[in-house]
Order: structure tokens, then C-alpha cells, then sequence
């Protein structure tokens, strides 16, 4: 397989069926997607159309049936799952609806964690937490344990966890699902700062008019792609900031 230097994330084939009680779902039908360097993606579909799947089939944290994924033009198909903590530490960071953080590790730890384990300095996982945390509007709350904070505010410590090692790609999985209208846009204004500077992201969410703050948007249904386009009104990376800003209630 030859890949494109500029592409971050490669997916051949995709399926994902899971076996319950009332028989296989087929979540994930035959997926091919392609993530170039720098792309905004949001994967927008109704519930159980599978796009939370699809994310963690990328992520690594399930294996597909059949199909292959690359990432940063290598072939993960032998990967283990101990393999795949390692990449997920150093080049995939994920956010997730419900924040997901550990709740009896303070605000800082929640944050550092992810760099200590990856094999940062404490001192510089400090750094790299402190400088995050001001971009990200918490501040003087690096003692508090998740459950004194807000909404918001936790998930905007999940993403400064996510993002303290700098990866190469970001996958966020309705990361203001369960927020309200205002921490929505805090959301999205982040996540739009963030790729004006160059970070790539993959979104899922079933907003529609959060999807139209990214670059390209697939719709996702019944386990497959049903459309892939390229928003010509998508914002620029110099402009995506003020146009999530206009997003009203």
C-alpha cells in the first residue's frame, strides 16, 4: 500500500457488526475515508447510524471485521491493542461526549496524565498543562476534582487532555452533546481555534449546523457513507473562529 505523505488517517473496506440479543447490527458497512493533513471533518448522521463506531473503529479502541486502517501511512492491520495505547498516547487524542475523565485525579492530573504515561517530564507535562489549561479558560482550578466543575469546564479540561501531547489528529465524538447551547459554541470555537492552526479533526456529531463550522462534511447512514462534500462555505482557518461565533441559540 503507497500513501500519501499528506494524509493522517487511511481507511480501506471498514465493517463493524455487533452481536446483541435481537441479532447483528451492522454498524459499519464498507467505509472507505481518507483524512489529509490539516482537514476539519465532520461525520454527521442520525442516531445509530454508526458514526460513533466508525470513530472508534479509527481510534483504534474497536477492531473492524474486515477492512484496514492506516495511520500516518502505516498499516495498523497486526496492531494490538497495546500497540494501539501507545499511538492513541502519542498521535491520536479523543474526546468524548460524557468527558470520560478520572474522577477521583484532579483537574492537573487528568491533564498530565496522558503526557507522563506517553514519557514527558513531569516538569514539562506540567508546562504543557498550565499553558493549555490559560488557552482554555480554566484557570486556578488545577485542584479541582471534575465533579466541581461545570459542564463546560470539564469538557474543556477533556480537551486539553486530549491535546497535551500534540498529536497529529484530534477525534471528538459529540464532544457538546451533552452540553447546552452555550457551552456548544465554547466548544466549537475551541476545537475552531485549535485547526486554524493546524490541527486536524474528525468530528461526529448529529448537529448539522456544528457540522458546517468544519471543512468537509460526510453524512453518515446505516452504516455507510451516504455523502461526502466539500463546504465551499466552510470558514478558512483564518476566519473559522469568527464564523462559530456567529452561531446563535
Amino acid at each position: 500500500m503507497s500513501d500519501s505523505p499528506t494524509r493522517v488517517l487511511h481507511a480501506e473496506g471498514l465493517v463493524k457488526t455487533h452481536y446483541g440479543e435481537s441479532g447483528p447490527t451492522h454498524a459499519v458497512r464498507g467505509v472507505n475515508l481518507s483524512v489529509a493533513q490539516g482537514e476539519f471533518i465532520a461525520v454527521t448522521g442520525p442516531s445509530g447510524a454508526g458514526k460513533s463506531t466508525l470513530l472508534h473503529l479509527l481510534s483504534g479502541l474497536q477492531q473492524p471485521d474486515h477492512g484496514s486502517i492506516w495511520l500516518d501511512g502505516q498499516c495498523t492491520d497486526t496492531w494490538r491493542e497495546g500497540r494501539w495505547a501507545v499511538e492513541r498516547r502519542k498521535r491520536i487524542g479523543i474526546v468524548f461526549q460524557f468527558f470520560n475523565l478520572v474522577s477521583n485525579l484532579s483537574v492537573a492530573d487528568n491533564v498530565e496524565l496522558p503526557a507522563l504515561l506517553a514519557g514527558m517530564s513531569p516538569k514539562q507535562a506540567r508546562s504543557q498543562r498550565e499553558e493549555l489549561l490559560a488557552e482554555l479558560g480554566i484557570v486556578g482550578k488545577d485542584r479541582n476534582m471534575p465533579g466541581e466543575l461545570s459542564g463546560g469546564e470539564q469538557q474543556r479540561v477533556a480537551l486539553a487532555r486530549a491535546l497535551v501531547n500534540h498529536p497529529p489528529l484530534l477525534l471528538a465524538d459529540e464532544p457538546a452533546g451533552s452540553l447546552d447551547s452555550k457551552g456548544t459554541r465554547e466548544v466549537m470555537r475551541l476545537l475552531s481555534r485549535f485547526h486554524e492552526r493546524g490541527q486536524t479533526i474528525v468530528l461526529v456529531t448529529h448537529n448539522a449546523r456544528l457540522a458546517s463550522a468544519a471543512d468537509r462534511v460526510i453524512s453518515f447512514f446505516d452504516g455507510r457513507i451516504a455523502d461526502d462534500a466539500q463546504l465551499d462555505s466552510a470558514p478558512s482557518r483564518k476566519t473559522g473562529t469568527s464564523a462559530v461565533l456567529e452561531l446563535k441559540d
